[in-house]
């Protein structure tokens, strides 16, 4: 019987990916990925080498995902509002992506795994908004880089704050409501910060 490598590797992704959103890549081990792969931990080793490396599978596998299924349609304040209101949508449905953003922060002191190529992919979106404000579509109040951090940060926090939000709104996120006025709020903060 033929071993199903990619299955394999596909059940360990996944696996790694649960532990390390919930436990960082500092708090799991690969024994404890392993065991919850149904695999031994040498395999975890054969295919991804180190837990360090397994980490940044996952992580490039979740921003690969963001950035093809979230992408801005218009560079306009409706489209930016709108852009932001789906990725506060992408957050709440999948709040490891932002997880794990965190505990990459928390894991690494230096340069980040594929740090370079991810430079480039904000950078492009970093570009697109530069040149929406110089034609004048946008305002230009706030420097496009810092543009991009302001809209992740607006669609993102609410996933990965949800104490704070409950203590501000005094709703969790089970309530379909609040979590209709919240992303309501991202379209419209969003939309404002590059409204002419």
């Amino acid at each position: 019987m033929a071993w199903d490598v990619e299955g394999t590797k596909r059940k360990i992704i996944d696996a790694a990916t649960r532990e390390f959103t919930v436990r960082g890549p500092d708090g799991t081990t690969m024994e404890r990925i392993a065991k919850l792969a149904g695999v031994n931990k040498e395999r975890v080793y054969n295919y991804f080498g180190s837990k360090p490396e397994l980490f940044e599978v996952v992580l490039r596998e979740k921003l690969a995902v963001v950035a093809q299924t979230v992408p801005v349609d218009s560079f306009t304040p409706d489209g930016i509002g709108e852009y932001a209101g789906r990725l506060f949508d992408y957050n709440c449905e999948h709040p490891e992506l932002v997880r794990l953003v965190l505990w990459e922060a928390l894991s690494f002191t230096t340069q980040v795994p594929e740090e370079q190529q991810r430079h480039d992919y904000y950078a492009q979106k970093t570009r697109a908004f530069g040149e929406a404000q110089t034609s004048g579509t946008v305002q230009s109040n706030i420097p496009p880089d810092h543009l991009n951090f302001l809209l992740l940060a607006l669609a993102g926090y609410w996933a990965v704050l949800p104490q704070v939000a409950r203590m501000m709104t005094g709703a969790d996120v089970t309530d379909q409501a609040e979590t209709t006025r919240r992303r309501a709020s991202v379209v419209e903060a969003a939309r404002r910060l590059v409204e002419s």
